[in-house]
């Protein structure tokens, strides 16, 4: 096997890159940073629909979060790819935030004493039944009210940051065309 490791990585090793990867997150927000930058729909289009996926990753409907994006990014005519990226906002590392924050500020919001609303639920036994409408009031309402306004939030700041690095990315790439363009021009006349 050519690309193996000569020394065969540990238990720790392998337990932290599980958490930690060697390299950082740097790598893979600048790759989903590129493959934004490299879609070809407008600044709007994109910044649209990675708002949208982010918009809908603070839901607590998980394993639909893509098609709710997919959803509303085809109504808003936001790029579908996008949306489907930005939903990688919700993630194994995000989650706790994600949940513990909407499950408050539903119960803050909805009038509820969150201390009486978990001593009533019973868990274990709606989610082992995992029947919708049971799990509406307790759980999900909450949790959907709560999502509204980090949701709102967290996509205005997407929309405005994805739109100002598709925009600035693509006068660069014009300005460096447009220097190569003149460059070929000089050159050619300098050889006549």
């Amino acid at each position: 096997m050519p690309f193996r490791r000569r020394k065969p990585a540990g238990l720790f090793e392998r337990l932290r890159s599980a958490v930690w990867p060697r390299m950082g997150f740097r790598r893979s927000l600048r790759y989903l940073k590129l493959r934004l930058v490299r879609l070809s729909a407008s600044p709007y289009s994109v910044a649209a629909g990675v708002a949208v996926g982010v918009a809908v990753a603070w839901t607590p409907f998980l394993g639909v979060h893509i098609i709710i994006a997919m959803v509303l990014g085809f109504l808003l005519r936001a790029n579908l790819v996008a949306a489907a990226l930005g939903t990688t906002f919700a993630n194994p590392l995000t989650f706790p935030l994600i949940w513990a924050s909407t499950w408050e500020l539903g119960h803050l919001i909805l009038g509820r004493g969150q201390g009486d609303a978990s001593a009533h639920v019973d868990f274990m036994a709606l989610f082992s039944h995992m029947n919708f409408l049971q799990l509406w009031q307790p759980v999900l309402e909450p949790m959907t009210v709560g999502a509204i306004i980090p949701a709102a939030f967290s996509a205005i700041v997407a929309y405005v940051s994805v739109y100002a690095i598709i925009r600035g990315f693509r006068t660069q790439k014009q300005l460096l065309l447009a220097q190569n363009i003149a460059n070929r021009k000089s050159a050619l006349g300098a050889s006549e």
